[in-house]
């Protein structure tokens, strides 16, 4: 399976940005999909999860502000981000997984990564 991530760029804080992910070779909805961001210096972060049914989870920085969700027909994953904060500056990744994992907030599960979308949020 191949991902390609775009939707990122420059935006002030308090505003928006919705980051997609193309999903090619198979279809989004048989995996979990994850959205991960990392920042200079810093590791990679898990950001958001959606599973097979649709079940989200978030990292306690993001809850409130970001959504992640999952078309099926265009065969993509999105992640909504509103409210924006200079502290969200950062690549953002989207990452593919399989089932038989326990814990998909880290980037162990995920057997297929796009290549990265700039992120930056000016204060």
């Amino acid at each position: 399976v191949q991902l390609q991530a775009s939707g990122g760029g420059l935006v002030q804080a308090g505003g928006s940005l919705r980051l997609s992910c193309v999903v090619s070779g198979r279809t989004v909805g048989d995996y979990v999909m994850g959205w991960f961001r990392q920042a200079p210096g810093k590791q990679r972060e898990f950001v958001a999860t959606i599973y097979w049914g649709g079940y989200t989870t978030y990292t306690d920085s993001v809850k409130g502000r970001f959504t992640i969700s999952r078309d099926n027909g265009k065969n993509t994953a999105s992640l909504q981000m509103n409210n924006l904060k200079p502290e969200d500056t950062a690549i953002y990744y989207c990452a593919a997984a399989l089932r038989g994992y326990t814990d998909y907030r880290t980037p162990a599960p995920y057997h297929s990564w796009g290549q990265g979308t700039l992120v930056t949020v000016s204060s």
